[in-house]
């Protein structure tokens, strides 16, 4: 499968900014961060894919999820290259790299060195950030470019 990865047009932007709740608001938009261990996604042990609350770009893949103790749901790699954008963020006095969904630019989360093998990556993410879909169920189209290939 390949996706388009090119960024919404401002008006399905607008359209899709409008759907979101106050606290994805923060969190997709605004570079917030849910508190930890309340996220809806944490405990979520069904196959299926994590993707983008705001566009439905796949994100990650339920095998590569992990409990990681952080309170964030965590994965050890990207559903594909190239999905995920790596953004240096220095806020907070500390250096991390933040995560944002390659197509619409929406905030994730945070990657570190410091998951297991075989990647030792650990992609910390907010549950706001993402929408879960079973295996067997149609990926979102929020965008309705018919990307799946």
């Amino acid at each position: 499968m390949s996706f388009d990865l090119s960024p919404p047009n401002p008006s399905d932007r607008a359209r899709l900014e409008a759907s979101l709740t106050p606290e994805e608001r923060d969190v997709l938009l605004k570079h917030g961060t849910e508190a930890p261990f309340c996220g809806g996604l944490l405990g979520n042990k069904e196959s299926g894919v994590y993707c983008c609350r705001l566009c439905g770009l796949p994100l990650f893949r339920s095998k590569a999820k992990f409990e990681s103790g952080t309170g964030w749901p965590s994965f050890f790699e990207p559903f594909a290259e190239g999905h995920i954008a790596l953004v240096r963020d220095d806020s907070y006095g500390m250096v991390r790299t933040e995560t944002r969904c390659a197509r619409c630019d929406s905030h994730q989360g945070h990657v570190f060195p410091d998951g297991p093998a075989p990647t030792r990556l650990r992609y910390c993410i907010n549950s706001v950030s993402l929408s879960f879909i079973p295996d067997g169920a149609a990926l979102p189209d929020p965008l309705h470019r018919g990307d799946a290939a």
